[in-house]
């Protein structure tokens, strides 16, 4: 079956060649090595559970004792996207909820695109997950001596747990942080940016080179040389404009694994988040988000003249799931002409959201709104990245040596449309999956094979470029020609050198973000341009509707040689029946 489609991320070129995409970041050769058995890239939720389990399950077993864990991070250890999450955790813990009602949730959301058998592992081992988490110090809200949980988006149940109203990202961030200090066997590694693998002849992974910031007593860029490496790097945010995603948020996780080998899946599934609070048309970068708390607890959405936004639309009004409310939104905004629409949650009261939510409430104030008596300018923006590292039901990816969890992952969990408070609990479960496995599974040492892939760098000069072509051709509304235009001038950076067109950039932190940026803006406009549907977070205007029939199933992306390439893998539908017999099972390739 035939089936051809614009391809704006895919470059054939040589290696050596303007343009091409790079297989390693250009860098100085490493200065330092060290050793460890395991690298955890990332501090979260997953990079931290990941570490502490881990850690945990070679402790336990007398064949590996004296093995070590290093985590990396790019900031401090309780930097990241964790410390940002507002709404809280998501798990069947209410005594009228069950793991079945969640995972039909999490289905319905992820608009047929979910991996049932990793939504099951997440919704049946979640409640156990975020039960730990309590024994280890987290903090959630109670009334009256029992869990306090809430409903968000998507959800039918009240089953978000939360803490210190709207600041349980941070709360589970102390905690997991503190338990990491208290096990001295794991180091830690701050303010180091990972840069490649290294890989042995083979292909498996050897180590990791990375770039400590000038702080401590490492400095320039070293090797951790392993014998795995988990990445739990988050996502790719600061493609766009504007983000709920944190500075470090520049993918550079996926990226170090794409030019290793691994397959990239479904980066077409960018969830935007439907309420950012709007700061005006200038503003980039970190936007402050609005929970969807803030709606679960009785806030709706209304334009210019006041009328509901959401009546009418979905069953579950300003409760839809995200993608619902995004394109509804969205819709409004061209239909009127204004760049954003109104929450308002003025009748909930100043003392509610003084209890429920301070930490909004001060952040709205601090930009000049309170939502307790004004209306709140909110407009959708880059929110979460549903596609990721494409990995198995344990963390394995096609890399041996090499895991995956989180954000930087794609485990099938959330389909084209991530349900609300999903992620922190995603981060949860597969990072302990993980750690039951790679003991286990620890490969021998061996030495890094020389790196033949070509090096290049992209000037950091060219991130706005970047962000802007991002925001206006793949943003919500997609369509053909734009995704085209993305492509040829996402190339163009790739092929432009330093900011006069011909200078060599300089290696340094800057560079190496946008590389990994551009890099992954490529292959996520290439996804986009391929898959001619509307499903989940992916809208494309020129083709409206959901196409199970053409397009139930993944596209995978590898880096080869300097170019992209992206298959297409049929899979049923998992919110609708299977597939009829005779639909093709074999992955059918698109791009060569």
């Amino acid at each position: 079956m035939e089936r051809p489609a614009p391809d704006p991320g895919t470059h054939r070129g040589q290696p050596g060649q303007p343009g091409q995409h790079p297989g390693r970041l250009r860098a100085p050769e490493h200065s330092w090595t060290t050793p460890a058995d395991v690298v955890v890239v990332g501090s979260g939720i997953a990079g931290l559970t990941a570490a502490l389990r881990i850690h945990a399950a070679l402790r336990e077993d007398p064949t590996t004792s004296g093995v070590k864990v290093v985590v990396v991070t790019k900031d401090v250890l309780s930097a990241g996207s964790t410390q940002w999450a507002q709404g809280g955790i998501a798990a069947a813990l209410g005594p009228e909820d069950t793991p079945a009602e969640h995972e039909r949730d999490t289905l319905v959301a992820g608009a047929g695109a979910c991996d049932l058998e990793a939504v099951r592992a997440l919704v049946t081992e979640g409640p156990d997950a975020v039960r730990e988490l309590i024994g280890l110090g987290t903090v959630f809200d109670h009334h009256d001596g029992v869990l306090s949980l809430t409903r968000e988006g998507g959800h039918h149940r009240d089953r978000i747990a939360h803490a210190g109203g709207d600041a349980t990202g941070a709360e589970i961030q102390r905690a997991l942080v503190a338990a990491v200090q208290a096990a001295p066997e794991i180091e830690v590694i701050e303010h180091a940016l990972a840069l490649d693998l290294l890989l042995d002849a083979d292909g498996a992974v050897a180590g990791t080179t990375l770039h400590v910031i000038g702080e401590g007593q490492r400095d320039g860029v070293g090797a951790v040389l392993c014998r795995a490496v988990v990445l739990a790097s988050g996502g790719l945010g600061q493609v766009f404009r504007q983000t709920t995603n944190p500075a470090v948020a520049t993918g550079d996780g996926m990226a170090l694994a794409l030019r290793a080998g691994a397959v990239l899946r479904d980066l077409e599934f960018v969830q935007f988040h439907p309420t950012v609070m709007w700061l005006g048309p200038e503003s980039r970068g970190q936007q402050p988000l609005v929970s969807e708390a803030v709606r679960g607890e009785g806030a709706f959405l209304v334009d210019d003249a006041g009328e509901r936004i959401m009546a009418g639309v979905h069953e579950l009004a300003d409760l839809a799931p995200r993608d619902v409310v995004a394109k509804a939104i969205t819709r409004r905004m061209l239909e009127t002409g204004r760049p954003h629409v109104w929450l308002d949650a003025r009748h909930l009261g100043a003392d509610f959201w003084e209890r429920r939510f301070p930490t909004i409430l001060a952040t709205c104030r601090r930009h000049g709104v309170d939502p307790a008596t004004e209306l709140l300018p909110v407009a959708p923006a880059c929110h979460y990245a549903s596609g990721g590292v494409a990995t198995d039901l344990w963390g394995r990816t096609s890399v041996p040596g090499l895991y995956a969890t989180g954000e930087v992952a794609c485990s099938g969990v959330h389909g084209a449309n991530r349900l609300a408070s999903n992620s922190l609990l995603e981060g949860l479960v597969f990072s302990r999956r993980i750690a039951e496995v790679l003991p286990g599974e620890l490969r021998p040492w061996s030495e890094p094979a020389a790196d033949a892939r070509p090096a290049g760098l992209v000037s950091g000069e060219r991130r706005r470029d970047l962000q802007e072509t991002m925001t206006r051709l793949v943003g919500v509304l997609r369509t053909a020609d734009g995704l085209l235009e993305a492509g040829e001038r996402l190339q163009g950076l790739l092929a432009a050198g330093g900011p006069g067109g011909g200078d060599e950039p300089v290696p340094g932190v800057d560079t190496w973000e946008t590389t990994n940026l551009v890099q992954l803006a490529a292959a996520l406009a290439a996804a986009a341009g391929l898959r001619e549907e509307t499903r989940g977070s992916h809208w494309r205007e020129d083709f409206p509707d959901r196409d199970d029939a053409r397009w139930a199933g993944h596209v995978d992306t590898r880096w080869a040689g300097g170019a992209l390439t992206h298959v297409f893998t049929p899979a049923p539908a998992t919110d609708r029946p299977a597939a009829p017999a005779g639909e093709p099972e074999e992955p059918e390739v698109l791009v060569p």
